[in-house]
């Protein structure tokens, strides 16, 4: 059988320990988090049902995502410590089970609580942090976007691209409006305008289409040029100080990209942003390939830390409990400072992505070995 009564008891303890960590962190979270948003709760016309249900539920997903890996760590230190100190550990070794399979149920219980963090991270918590975000940006933190507003270059279309100097989010204008269509390396269609304001619709074609109808139109151009260029002839048509109703595949929100919006996308909505913004001539966004490496080496360092918090615990000390949690929490504090420092260089630097996410936790598996072979001696 592949697990045994010795199995199953220490896999039967690490649960316990760890979810009563859970359930205890999260009861700490949210009543801290609750005391910082009471007064938005009070001035903002929100009900108890949205507080409970669109917010206090997902943010207790979402905050449990960011650090099950610690409780996993803390959890594996203060069983196994009480083990050690009831002279548990001692036992089961001078009763010739080596260390290495002493580990098995460990690894067990750290496989199913990584596993239950993959599929959240993935799925079930992006998901849940759609409906928080959106209750903290309606109620909470009003109007905390990054959108970009200057200098923009992006693709409309596999052969058009635009260019705007300033955009004005609040307002929906784009000033200082450049548009070109390509055909090959030869430009055909070449768009200026003074000012773009957004009419509202849907977006239109790749290309620019002038419109009689203005039910039909997105956007409305004021003081334009058009040049097309036919060969070796050129059309000019210009409008300085006439208007002219258009239909752009663009639309106000392409322009906006809230500071979270990594965190409400699933791994299959961040992969098809990053394409939509690799068609749109603006590169592999880091941050999405971060976030996305992210949701996988985080399950990962769970079980990573489950042998460290073994190999510091599992001897008998004079401390007792308290030293070895100093030492796991200390450890479990560098491993998420690390994690954060190496991830943030990534994103801005040319360090690439995948070694700024997984090299803390080859770094901290190298220590993990160590300190496992140290506590078989």
């Amino acid at each position: 059988m592949f697990l045994g009564i010795l199995d199953r008891y220490i896999l039967k303890k690490y649960l316990m320990s760890f979810f009563f960590t859970v359930l205890l962190f999260t009861l700490i979270a949210v009543a801290i988090d609750f005391a910082d948003k009471v007064d938005s709760y009070i001035s903002e016309p929100v009900t108890i049902k949205e507080i409970i249900f669109d917010y206090t539920l997902k943010f207790i997903l979402h905050i449990n995502s960011l650090l099950w890996p610690l409780f996993a760590l803390i959890s594996v230190i203060f069983f196994t410590s009480r083990m050690a100190f009831d002279s548990e550990i001692i036992s089961i070794l001078n009763a010739g089970i080596s260390y290495r399979r002493l580990l098995r149920p460990y690894m067990v219980g750290a496989g199913i609580i990584a596993g239950l963090l993959m599929i959240a991270n993935h799925t079930i918590v992006p998901q849940g942090n759609k409906t928080r975000i959106d209750f903290e940006q309606t109620y909470v933190w009003k109007h905390q976007d990054k959108g970009k507003k200057e200098n923009i270059h992006m693709f409309i279309g596999p052969n058009t691209k635009i260019f705007i100097e300033r955009f004005n989010q609040k307002e929906a204008v784009a000033t200082g409006v450049k548009l070109e269509k390509y055909e090959g390396n030869r430009i055909t269609y070449i768009l200026s305008a003074k000012r773009m304001t957004w009419q509202g619709g849907e977006k239109g074609a790749s290309m620019v289409d002038s419109l009689k109808d203005k039910k039909q139109a997105n956007w409305k151009l004021e003081g334009y040029v058009a040049r097309t260029i036919d060969g070796e002839k050129e059309y000019l048509k210009v409008g300085l100080r006439k208007k002219m109703d258009t239909l752009i595949n663009l639309s106000p929100k392409d322009f906006v990209q809230y500071l979270n919006a990594k965190e409400q996308m699933t791994t299959k909505e961040l992969k098809a942003a990053i394409d939509k913004e690799k068609k749109r001539g603006l590169g592999t966004p880091k941050k999405f390939e971060i976030e996305i490496l992210r949701r996988t080496s985080e399950p990962f360092s769970i079980i990573i830390l489950t042998l460290i918090g073994v190999a510091v615990s599992a001897r008998k000390v004079r401390g007792g409990m308290g030293l070895h949690l100093a030492i796991g929490i200390g450890l479990g504090a560098m491993f998420i400072f690390v994690s954060k420092f190496s991830a943030t260089f990534a994103y801005n630097s040319s360090f690439p992505a995948v070694y700024g996410v997984w090299l803390p936790n080859m770094v901290f598996l190298v220590i993990a070995v160590v300190l496992s072979v140290k506590a078989q001696m």
